[in-house]
């Protein structure tokens, strides 16, 4: 990954304002709202953002500075636990005894936007063969008016009174152990660590404000109820210019009148003549994607399943695409002609069979008449 100065357009020695200034514009230009469909954006979106996360938080800038995007010895930042972490943990990074372990602090400045979740009604087709569909929502985006900065142009931004600038207070209380330290966010500037002489009359000083918005997410062709889509960015604006949240989009299929599915498969039913299926021809089926023909075998019964290779689900990790299942249905004719009753019953007389006579009109006629 570039370096997360040059990301940022700002020199290793830019101070915090500097760099939330060029990220802002940065974001702006390269948000996926801005730039809908455009992967190299939303990759850069994505960078920069990581970049400035890192750099607005001047421990973990320090430790940047010294170890680059790993730290000591190949590993992460943060990803080394020891006994700071279970300081961190339990007494908020301070050792309740005394001495340093060095433990991890939380970063300062304004947190991130939250994420987002929606669900998302998909109609069956479009979850078999992939679409685009609109998502609407309420969330946070930043002010216009301040530039997200929370301030009206011109006024100043102070160091927070309670915190000191750090974004932390601490409280200190007693118990059985001793002395135990606890730190969390400032209640006054909410972790800012600043607090604003003339508050942007717009967002009263958050540096952002709800409205409606709307995205189009891409449906993969295969997707399925309960698969979740993860949009980078997407959700919810930070205070203050802080980073964006992510959305995610959870999946719901609506069901369909003719197919259900069976893994991969899509299983239907499909009615074939009586005299199609005694001899044998053609019938048609419709697809989600067309019309198909299924040839008939002499003496199909109710229950045969055709298989439709290659004409089913998609797989969404790229392999082979499922079938149709087709059960025959072999449908029996309501009402018959008096030539085609006659044909019958000639052709019933042929194969031995024993007819009902008072099941029929005809026979009921008769019947009538002797």
């Amino acid at each position: 990954m570039a370096d997360y100065y040059e990301l940022l357009g700002v020199t290793r020695s830019a101070s915090g304002d500097e760099i939330k200034k060029a990220y802002r514009s940065l974001a702006r230009e390269l948000h996926p709202d801005r730039n809908p469909g455009d992967e190299e954006a939303e990759a850069r979106f994505k960078e920069v953002t990581k970049a400035y996360e890192t750099l607005r938080d001047p421990d973990r800038r320090a430790h940047y500075d010294r170890f680059g995007e790993t730290g000591p010895g190949g590993a992460g930042f943060g990803d080394a636990a020891g006994f700071g972490d279970i300081f961190e943990a339990f007494f908020g990074g301070q050792n309740p005894f005394g001495g340093g372990f060095g433990g991890t602090q939380a970063p300062r400045g304004p947190a991130r936007g939250d994420d987002l979740e929606v669900v998302v009604d998909v109609p069956f087709e479009d979850a078999v063969l992939g679409s685009a569909q609109k998502v609407e929502l309420r969330t946070h985006v930043p002010c216009e008016p301040c530039e997200a900065t929370g301030a009206v142009e011109g006024s100043k931004i102070l160091q927070c009174e309670t915190c000191g600038g750090v974004g932390q207070v601490r409280q200190v209380r007693r118990s059985i152990l001793g002395q135990m330290v606890s730190t969390g966010t400032c209640p006054t500037c909410q972790g800012a660590g600043e607090s604003i002489e003339s508050p942007c009359p717009s967002c009263r000083g958050e540096g952002r404000v709800t409205e409606n918005r709307s995205y189009t997410v891409d449906i993969p062709a295969g997707v399925d109820t309960g698969a979740t889509l993860r949009l980078s960015g997407r959700g919810a604006a930070g205070t203050r210019g802080a980073g964006f949240g992510d959305l995610y989009v959870r999946i719901r299929v609506l069901p369909h009148d003719r197919f259900q599915r069976d893994g991969n498969d899509l299983v239907t039913e499909v009615g074939v003549p009586m005299t199609i299926a005694a001899l044998g021809g053609e019938v048609p089926l419709e697809t989600l994607e067309g019309h198909e023909t299924i040839v008939v075998e002499a003496g199909t019964q109710t229950g045969k399943v055709f298989r439709l290779k290659g004409h089913g689900v998609p797989s969404l990790q790229g392999g082979r695409r499922g079938d149709i299942r087709a059960i025959a249905v072999v449908m029996t004719p309501e009402s018959l002609s008096d030539k085609e009753e006659a044909l019958l019953r000639e052709f019933a007389a042929l194969r031995g069979d024993e007819l009902n006579e008072n099941r029929s009109l005809l026979g009921r006629i008769r019947s009538a008449l002797s």
